[in-house]
């Protein structure tokens, strides 16, 4: 990509990361550490990546995108909102009484969400199937997953993984938020997940490793994807939990907390300060 690319998809990151603070605080839900781990990659895909169309929600050849982490559903809903999947304006509405934004994505209501999800551990399971009927109907989208580190830790994603492998689904591709943090703690204290990168190579998946931060590496492996004929691709994203917020990255209980009238003017101002920096580099 160019320099000037990879600068606009920066800012878009670190806005987006202020609406979904805005958006959180103002309607009173939570997992903004959750949502802020995942921005970059929500970017990568929708503006380098996938081949969609707003206007046409059901395309039938639509690439598709699930967000088996449905906590982090605030990142997809502005995602969803800035591409034109619907109107801005309903960001102001996050779960508040007939919205169609609750607190985890729904495909009965929502324009570009592919399944419903936040019971952890069902959307890779959904991913396959989409992925199975493209190969069936000998269609080329692709499906691309995202899961959170510690849904790792439930059955349904390995089993999953078994039957991606064993049915040699290369239009279909994992992406792993490997932020390290669950609501209770470290993910290696709850349920270590390592050696993770050669876990789902055992599965028979091509996997990879990536900064989940760095747009120019999002999206270099993105289009590199299928990795390997008739194997699924897996990318571990390393990412930092609570990202553009210094006291929100890395800390367990900004999980699901809101800040104070304080932190959340802190919170802004380094967020702006951040944005401004974009611009002057």
């Amino acid at each position: 990509m160019k320099p000037t690319e990879i600068k606009d998809l920066k800012l878009k990151a670190n806005i987006f990361r202020q609406r979904i603070l805005d958006m959180i605080v103002k309607n009173k839900d939570s997992h903004i550490a959750s949502a802020f781990s995942l921005v970059e990659i929500l970017v990568s895909l929708y503006y380098k990546i996938l081949n969609i169309d707003p206007k046409n929600p059901e395309w039938e050849d639509r690439d598709r995108f699930i967000l088996s982490k449905g906590h982090g559903g605030a990142t997809l809903y502005v995602t969803l909102a800035e591409k034109g999947f619907f109107p801005k304006s309903v960001l102001d509405t996050l779960c508040q009484p007939k919205s169609i934004l609750g607190g985890h994505p729904d495909m009965l209501r929502i324009p570009g969400v592919e399944a419903s999800t936040g019971s952890l551990g069902h959307g890779l399971p959904i991913a396959i199937g989409i992925s199975l009927a493209a190969k069936t109907d000998q269609k080329s989208y692709r499906t691309y997953c995202l899961v959170g580190d510690g849904e790792c830790q439930e059955g349904t994603i390995w089993e999953a993984a078994m039957c991606a492998a064993q049915h040699k689904l290369d239009n279909l591709t994992a992406i792993v938020d490997y932020n390290k943090l669950q609501i209770c703690g470290p993910v290696s204290d709850i349920v270590n997940l390592e050696p993770f990168l050669e876990k789902w190579k055992s599965f028979g998946w091509e996997t990879v490793e990536i900064d989940g931060h760095n747009i120019e590496e999002i999206v270099s492996t993105l289009k590199k994807v299928p990795f390997k004929k008739d194997k699924p691709s897996a990318i571990i994203a390393h990412t930092v939990k609570g990202k553009g917020v210094s006291y929100m990255e890395n800390v367990t209980k900004w999980h699901s907390m809101l800040p104070d009238i304080e932190e959340l003017k802190q919170a802004k101002k380094e967020l702006k300060d951040s944005e401004i920096k974009i611009i002057e580099n």
